[in-house]
This record gives structure tokens, sequence and C-alpha cells, in this order.
């Protein structure tokens, strides 16, 4: 009923239904592509398996598109595809800023340590308040938590024991939300997720943040922000220390934040690149068919 001109699917061999899926557009010769984060290697049960069902599928399309730009050498790393039929689309979760960043002053002590995320146990925010109790005195920042979750009773528990400083501010949208961007002068993400990178940056901070899943290596550059390895306190400690004990680097970083997701990784970037995916893959599906 649909008859669509292309098929995007998740490169992903679990799904049980895929195959049936591809099978059915190629049926009318138009393109099949792929998304996903990568091909790292497979270990474990099964690995020789999962890693043949995986080369399986992607022999099948037309192109892959990867959310990283590692992501996107692993999948040349397989050789199952041209390299030029692997297209890379950052993953973003805003639109490109319709507004330029607040204007902020030289920084002040103490400096103001921003979270936005919810309040869930993979966000590591105890290993935040080691890491800020562990700080020169002269350093210890201002710490505004904002966000909502199962763990915050728990978070707020550890927070009066180890770094009393911190504040929960509950869940906030709009205005409050941007007033507490407006006052930070460093954006932190401990743990996993941080959908609120990118919407940080695009107010103009500079970002720390846990390594994830290879996205970020995209999105926070030395120019613009740290990272650090996932729960590792001395790291995220020793980061800390280098951001704030030279405030006068914020600021250019900041800009550097803002730039990254005005120019190239946002939600607008993003759908022309699959779009641009997409035509290259139909041009190509139609002169081979």
């Amino acid at each position: 009923e649909v008859r669509p001109d292309a098929l995007i699917i998740e490169a992903n061999p679990r799904y049980l239904s895929t195959p049936k899926a591809i099978e059915w557009i190629k049926q009318t010769h138009k393109p099949v592509l792929g998304w996903g984060l990568g091909a790292p290697p497979i270990s474990g049960p099964l690995a020789a398996r999962r890693a043949r069902s995986r080369r399986k599928l992607l022999q099948t399309l037309d192109g892959i598109i990867a959310y990283s730009e590692g992501g996107a050498q692993e999948y040349r790393a397989l050789n199952v595809l041209p390299a030029d039929k692997v297209f890379v689309a950052h993953n973003a979760v805003a639109p490109r800023p319709s507004q330029p960043p607040p204007e902020r002053g030289e920084p002040a002590h103490p400096l103001n340590l921003l979270f936005v995320g919810r309040l869930q146990a993979r966000k590591k925010l105890e290993n935040l308040f080691h890491a800020c109790a562990a700080l020169p005195a002269g350093l210890q920042p201002a710490l505004n938590i904002v966000g909502d979750g199962p763990a915050r009773a728990e978070f707020e528990r550890s927070a009066e024991k180890i770094y009393p400083q911190a504040k929960f501010l509950g869940a906030l949208h709009g205005e409050p939300l941007a007033a507490e961007f407006a006052w930070a002068d460093l954006f932190v993400l401990p743990g996993t997720g941080g959908l609120a990178v990118q919407e940080a940056m695009a107010h103009g901070l500079p970002v720390l943040v846990a390594q994830g899943d290879g996205t970020q290596n995209d999105l926070v550059r030395p120019q613009n922000g740290w990272q650090v390895p996932p729960d590792n306190v001395p790291a995220l400690t020793e980061a800390l220390h280098n951001a704030l004990e030279t405030p006068g680097q914020l600021r250019p970083m900041g800009a550097a934040s803002f730039r990254i997701v005005y120019d190239e990784i946002n939600i607008n970037t993003m759908a022309e690149k699959f779009v641009e995916a997409l035509n290259i893959s139909g041009k190509r599906k139609a002169g081979s068919g």
C-alpha cells in the first residue's frame, strides 16, 4: 500500500522480520539502507555465528548509515560494503540552535557546575560528588542537579554525605531550564545517556562527559570539552581539576561547543545526510537495475 521509494532498516540481525522486509523492497528494485552505531568486535557465546549473521545482513544492503565516524570505520573494516557505501549522519537530538548562546562574563569563584538529566543509577552522580569533594577547597564548584527520577532520593542522600553543596532543583523546562544553562560555567555528565549534552552545547557551554557508545567522540573534542573513562573517579577528578583551575579557557571552549552543534551535529544536518545517502543509493540502484 505504501510503495516507498526506499527502505531504511536498523542494521541488526536479531530482528526476525528484517530479512522479509529486505526481500520485499528488493522485489520493487528500490534501495535498502541500514543504520546503526557501528560494528564492534563480537565476543561471548555464539560469537562466530552472530558475526556471520551480521555480515549476511550487511551484504544485502545498498548502503549503511553510521551515527559516528568511529562507527563508520568499524563498518568499513568488515569489508562487506565498499567504502563509498558507508555514510555518516552524526547522531543528534536537537535542531540547529535558533538563538545565539547567552552572554556570559568572566567566570567568578566558585565556578558553576551543571548536570541535567533523568536521575537514574546509570547517571553515576555519586562519582561526580566524590570528584568535586576531592578537589582543593579553592576549586570546589557550586553544583546544581536538574532532573527527577527513581534514583533521586538515593542521590540526595549520597550528596548530603559526600558533597552537601550540591543542590537538587527537580525537573525544569522552558525558561527555568534555560536560566540554569545560562548560570552554568561547565556541563558535566558523569554516567551514560545524556541527551542534554547537545542542549548544553547549544547554550555555549564546555562539556565534560564519560565515554559512551562512540557518538560522543564526534561531539566532545579537545576544543570544547573533556572525555573520561566511564566509572573512573580519579580520571573525572583530574578532568574537573583541569577545567576549573584555568577558568579563562571555559568561554572559548563554550564558543567551540556552539559552533559544533550549529554547523555540524544537529537534526538538520543529520536529516540532510540521510537524504544524501538515499539519493546516492537510489541513483546507483537505478543505474544497476
